[in-house]
């Protein structure tokens, strides 16, 4: 069952402060007698009562439709063996899954930005914005162009990578391109943060804007739970600790994967590396390029769409235009 698609995104500090910690007060220290006797000792002090921190709220105690909640719902297991993964195996980059005639990195664009500008004759190809960062907490100007565009780019809360080593390697092609599309995994944000995440869970980054964590991690869990992937011990132990400072940080809604597909038991084999097979967008004739690293050394990039060896699966942020940095 589709889960409804919260169409504005919105990050705060509500929810995000720490709980304040309760301690028990120490034993009165008791003071000797004026009638003990010999032989008879009055306690002269007492040992304290170690004051205790307040305890990390469990799953087991969370309220319902939390994402403390769902946390606990989620298998744990080892990350798998990132082997055969390719960005190809997720579709093309930035589909038009929903029909609306917008691909989805301006449907994304469109979503986050304001002061919207859009190119001539469109109102789907954002040309210019701006952007109030989540992760960083700063205004970030969008221009679209070959030494621009990459200011601003699309991430996936759970990165693409992240998803095939914790269950998307079962997956059927239409879940993993509707995971790669799904506008509750993407957000419009700081292109070099975006790049020091990487693949990274919430073990290894979290958002530089602390005001954001809580909301960044209950989207991941939201995420993984309506796909149906794992988190590894130390992920969990990661996101656990953030949420206990927003224990009531309520569970995002996100579209999830396509009516009648069983995300992590569909048992279907990865497609070929993509490298080896020929690409529509390639013209007939022409030797397609295996990646970026290739089509630079060959002096060929940045390659724009209609050029000899464009590929849409190297045109990572789906602007037109393939290769646009040296590897």
């Amino acid at each position: 069952m589709l889960i409804p698609l919260v169409v504005a995104l919105t990050f705060g500090t509500a929810g995000c402060s720490p709980g304040a910690e309760t301690g028990a007060e120490p034993r009165a220290t008791a003071s000797p007698s004026a009638t003990d006797g010999p032989g008879r000792t009055g306690e002269s002090s007492a040992t304290p009562v170690p004051t205790r921190p307040a305890a990390t709220p469990s799953p087991l105690d969370a309220a319902a439709g939390t994402a403390l909640e769902a946390l606990g719902d989620l298998s744990v297991k080892g990350r798998a063996p990132r082997t055969g993964y390719d960005r190809a195996l997720f579709g093309d980059a930035w589909a038009d899954v929903d029909g609306n005639g917008c691909d989805t990195r301006n449907d994304v664009l469109a979503r986050d930005l304001v002061d919207l500008t859009y190119e001539s004759g469109s109102d789907c190809v954002v040309t210019s914005g701006l952007l109030h960062d989540p992760y960083t907490g700063h205004d970030v100007p969008f221009v679209r162009g070959i030494a621009t565009s990459a200011d601003v780019q699309i991430d996936h809360v759970v990165a693409l990578s992240d998803s095939w080593q914790k269950g998307a390697q079962s997956w059927d092609a239409a879940t993993r391109e509707a995971f790669a599309n799904d506008p509750g995994n993407l957000l419009a944000v700081d292109g070099p943060t975006n790049m020091s995440k990487g693949d990274g869970d919430a073990a290894t980054w979290l958002p530089p804007n602390k005001a954001v964590r809580c909301a960044y991690v209950a989207r991941q869990v939201a995420v993984k739970t309506a796909y149906g992937l794992w988190v590894t011990a130390a992920e969990r132990d990661a996101i656990a600790r953030v949420l206990a400072t927003c224990p009531d940080e309520p569970l995002p809604a996100v579209v999830g994967p396509p009516a009648g597909s069983s995300p992590g038991s569909s048992g279907t084999t990865a497609p070929a590396d993509p490298s080896t097979s020929p690409s529509t967008d390639a013209p007939a004739g022409v030797v397609e390029f295996a990646n970026c690293a290739a089509a630079w050394a060959a002096g060929a990039a940045p390659l724009h769409r209609g050029d000899p060896g464009y590929a849409a699966r190297l045109d990572r942020d789906g602007d037109s235009v393939a290769c646009e940095t040296p590897p």
